[in-house]
């Protein structure tokens, strides 16, 4: 592989990079902490959706040792909104690990930075370049699309390690391997997207095989969309009050409180209970069918407990939240 395309990659970067808040300079104290956190919180979600988050924590807590104070439940009441809970509780327990044992540094040894909770492959090689500047590759969906289409073959049958392996002569060639990380997810994001790349305003586009083929390679598609049809059945009282519990049939909401929530199923769920409405709601590439139910109740089962619909001192998740909303409307 050519030494042209990191030197092109990076010199695009310096030029069109982002302004995102958790880009700061390489001797900044607050580098670590902008990392660990940014990162656990773009796992699966888009950069626009985190910005406001990553600035909510980091005006909050302004170091990795003042995150690393707080409890499980202080993490996810701030956390709130943003979903896919279990980040938020393995970058609390990341982060006290960091602290505690490593000193508030970031191991150099690949093996060890996977210890940490919640850090597979590429979050760990993502952090030895941004933190150490270690010649490595953060291999997202980004990345894989831009090498695929660069090389013209599907990313299915693309070996990374051995990519990279290989090519490490010529992809490394400056001091800056966590500006290059960056770059290329950067440029998979902005210029080399799923759907109509940039092509004429491509670096690359003198290079890449799958611009110049009259046979391309189609590039990986998007996950699928799967349809779930639920239904929610909400007790509540007059004081304003909605019984929540933790034994529901939500894989991604697993360990939180919710109202009762069962899979459709012939309905054979609803004797008793009053519809209110149906709705949807998305989560990821989830897609679900809502079926609302409700009764006013002074009795609930003995694993549930009162929760005021108004309430906004403790963490609830926001599909709960949306929940409240639709059932406020009943009084």
């Amino acid at each position: 592989m050519s030494p042209t395309l990191s030197k092109k990659i990076l010199a695009w970067y310096d030029n069109s990079k982002r302004d995102l808040p958790w880009r700061v300079s390489k001797k900044s104290p607050k580098k670590l902490y902008y990392r660990v956190l940014s990162e656990f919180m773009l796992q699966q979600t888009q950069v626009k959706t985190v910005i406001p988050y990553f600035k909510k924590f980091t005006k909050k807590y302004k170091s990795l040792e003042s995150l690393a104070k707080i409890n499980e439940n202080q993490i996810l009441k701030l956390w709130e909104g943003l979903g896919y809970y279990r980040r938020a509780r393995n970058l609390l327990a990341s982060v006290k690990l960091l602290v505690k044992k490593y000193d508030s540094k970031l191991p150099k040894n690949f093996e060890e930075v996977k210890k940490l909770p919640g850090v597979g492959d590429y979050t760990a090689n993502a952090l030895l370049g941004f933190i150490h500047n270690q010649p490595t590759l953060a291999v997202d969906g980004n990345v894989k699309r831009v090498f695929a289409r660069y090389l013209n073959k599907k990313e299915t049958k693309i070996d990374f390690k051995k990519l990279i392996s290989l090519n490490r002569n010529s992809l490394f060639i400056t001091n800056r391997n966590s500006d290059f990380i960056e770059s290329l997810m950067e440029f998979g994001a902005l210029i080399c997207k799923p759907k109509d790349p940039k092509c004429s305003h491509c670096c690359l586009k003198t290079s890449c095989k799958h611009l110049k083929s009259s046979k391309k390679t189609k590039t990986k598609n998007e996950k699928k969309v799967k349809t779930i049809n639920y239904d929610i059945f909400c007790y509540i009282n007059k004081k304003r009050q909605i019984a929540l519990t933790k034994k529901n049939e939500v894989s991604f909401l697993r360990n939180f409180y919710l109202p009762p929530i069962k899979k459709m199923r012939n309905n054979s769920n609803q004797n008793n209970w009053i519809f209110l409405k149906n709705y949807k709601n998305s989560i990821s590439n989830l897609k679900l069918n809502i079926n609302l139910y409700y009764k006013f109740s002074n009795k609930i089962p003995q694993s549930y407990y009162w929760h005021s619909i108004k309430s906004n001192k403790e963490f609830i998740p926001s599909f709960t939240r949306k929940i409240f909303n639709q059932v406020s409307t009943l009084f």
